[in-house]
């Protein structure tokens, strides 16, 4: 079976190469760590998110599965009350409760196979394997962003999506790819990325942080093909492209957010 050969050739370049200064930042952090954010992304091999960022030892939490996926609290009991026992609560848990970030970001990607595969089993409902975990996950939890979706294609006049949450500061409206740019998969894609943001809000564990604003929720769809990041813009309402010109306007974005 190939592949392994490729990873142990790798630990071994690791040890000639990065190794020693890797274990001196290990050593500078050592028992405390400051990161200040969480960073969902999708479990796919293409995606790097310490090259992305360019983020170092300590500097942030990532969590990964398929599709970048943090399910609502409403799946959970009733009313949402039932505590969640799977692993993306928890990890933010973990990382807002216990790590004291700032910021929660969920970051999405063009070409994405899990949403390539959620649009599938919309249109396709045939191709649903009862027998599989990944279709399970994806359709229960995809079933808010397909309905967004089909809305968006319904109707290309009918003004920007609305995502809603209990807390009016992370309520907010998108225009989803308005120059109509990309395929039905990667607005999928972009639609997903910011539900999961009105999913993050629903737990109760988070409420305090997101009322006194020291948590801050954060959208980031990454272009596999241009490697190129977009941040969505609240005031904009749509996904802008990070670059050298608006880094700084988007950072004050949010410091106003915040305020």
């Amino acid at each position: 079976m190939p592949g392994l050969e490729r990873i142990l050739n790798g630990v071994i370049r690791f040890r000639q190469t990065v190794r020693k200064d890797l274990v001196k930042q290990f050593e500078r952090i050592r028992d405390n760590p400051h990161p200040t954010a969480v960073f969902f992304t999708c479990m796919d091999s293409r995606m790097l998110p310490a090259r992305i960022t360019s983020s170092q030892v300590g500097d942030m939490f990532v969590v990964r599965n398929s599709g970048n996926m943090i399910p609502h609290a409403n799946n959970y009991g009733p009313s949402g009350y039932e505590v969640s026992v799977t692993t993306e609560p928890a990890a933010l848990e973990l990382a807002v409760k216990r790590g004291k970030i700032n910021h929660v970001i969920v970051c999405g990607h063009s070409d994405c196979k899990a949403i390539n595969t959620l649009y599938n089993l919309h249109k396709c409902p045939k191709s649903f394997d009862p027998e599989s975990p990944m279709d399970h996950w994806l359709r229960r939890h995809g079933f808010n962003s397909i309905r967004k979706l089909e809305k968006r294609l319904a109707d290309k006049n009918a003004g920007p999506i609305e995502f809603v949450s209990d807390n009016p500061l992370f309520s907010f409206s998108a225009v989803i790819d308005p120059e109509d740019k990309l395929n039905v998969e990667d607005k999928l894609s972009q639609i997903n990325t910011l539900q999961q943001l009105e999913n993050v809000a629903s737990h109760g564990f988070l409420k305090e942080f997101l009322v006194s604003q020291t948590v801050d929720l954060h959208a980031m769809w990454f272009d596999i093909y241009t490697g190129e990041m977009h941040m969505f813009s609240k005031p904009n309402k749509q996904f802008v492209l990070v670059d050298e010109s608006n880094v700084e306007e988007l950072i004050d974005e949010v410091e106003k957010h915040q305020t």
